[in-house]
């Protein structure tokens, strides 16, 4: 691609590449200089101006960005913009976890420093309309090789899991030594998570801190996942309750994570496959733990594994709870 100061004749059908301002007004840059821009600039007494002028094997900016975006989200069901300025969004048309293939984005921006590419998080929770990413094209052209192959490259690289999980219930448990802030603000910290999730808490049981009551009251659920706070913190994987699913014929998949906030988390299924998580203490407040990230991948049917949580250590120190009892502080 050309680029560079010419004399204002020579850049008639070239791209703008700085505004200009002129006597009675301004030429934006990115316009294709045109007949009437010339005359108007030599009326300003403007010489020269920058331009970029696209060669045989060079792609406008707009094209490139279009190409390169369709082929990451081919097949995902994610909506694009229309291109502007060199960009493309990329679209969330409803709730679910942003599903990256890392490796691949990775050598779609290795390709050439021209054609770029940013995304959120792996796993990252979108809303409806929320951006999973955006494909800048940093140039006025690009390269058609490089838009082409970083395109193939990237093909299918970025979907959305949606949310499948539409119900929740909560089991909440009590003794006279135990919390009880699931009455008030943690109650409506848990159902404010999964509104944003597009769930809905169907029912809260509260029963007594035992094994056998939480084991009674998950044989009684008919949610699509279901949920336990306990008045005192798991502690172990043979506490209340976890134990208490074993009990219930279900499984634990994992006990603790290496998250902060969101150690004492457990998870695993019931006997007929419906996923159900304790949640640790700071669920109680609105603030982002790792309860959060475990509630999102089970919401959407795609259940961490041992080692998936165990690979959440980097990254998985995030800010401290305010109402937390034991803070990381003594």
């Amino acid at each position: 691609m050309e680029f560079g100061a010419v004399p204002v004749r020579e850049a008639l059908g070239a791209v703008l590449a700085h505004s200009v301002a002129l006597s009675d007004g301004r030429l934006r840059k990115g316009r294709v200089v045109g007949e009437k821009d010339v005359a108007a600039l030599e009326a300003s007494g403007i010489e020269r101006v920058t331009i970029a002028r696209l060669g045989p094997g060079d792609m406008g900016e707009d094209e490139a960005a279009r190409i390169l975006a369709e082929a990451l989200v081919e097949g995902s069901g994610l909506s694009l913009s229309k291109p502007f300025t060199g960009r493309v969004n990329i679209l969330a048309d409803e709730i679910g976890l942003a599903m990256l293939d890392v490796d691949k984005l990775d050598a779609v921006n290795a390709v050439d420093d021209m054609v770029t590419l940013a995304t959120v998080p792996p796993w990252h929770r979108m809303s409806v309309k929320g951006m999973v990413g955006t494909v800048k094209i940093i140039a006025y052209g690009a390269p058609r090789e490089s838009v082409e192959r970083a395109a193939e490259i990237g093909r299918g690289a970025i979907r959305l899991a949606p949310i499948r999980a539409r119900t929740a219930d909560l089991i909440v448990t009590r003794h006279d030594a135990g919390s009880s802030e699931e009455k008030g603000k943690g109650l409506k910290a848990i159902e404010g998570r999964l509104d944003g999730l597009g769930m809905t808490l169907a029912s809260s049981v509260a029963c007594e801190h035992e094994t056998a009551a939480v084991a009674d009251a998950l044989g009684a659920t008919e949610a699509d996942m279901v949920l336990i706070l306990t008045a005192s913190a798991t502690s172990d994987p043979r506490d209340v309750g976890p134990e208490a699913v074993r009990r219930a014929g279900g499984e634990v998949t994992r006990f603790g994570m290496p998250v902060d906030p969101g150690n004492l988390l457990f998870y695993g299924t019931l006997a007929d496959g419906r996923p159900v998580i304790g949640l640790p203490g700071c669920a109680r407040s609105p603030a982002l733990n790792g309860a959060d990230w475990v509630l999102e991948r089970l919401a959407a049917g795609l259940a961490p594994t041992s080692a998936e949580i165990a690979a959440m250590g980097v990254g998985g120190l995030l800010k401290e709870v305010p109402m937390r009892k034991q803070p990381r502080a003594g």
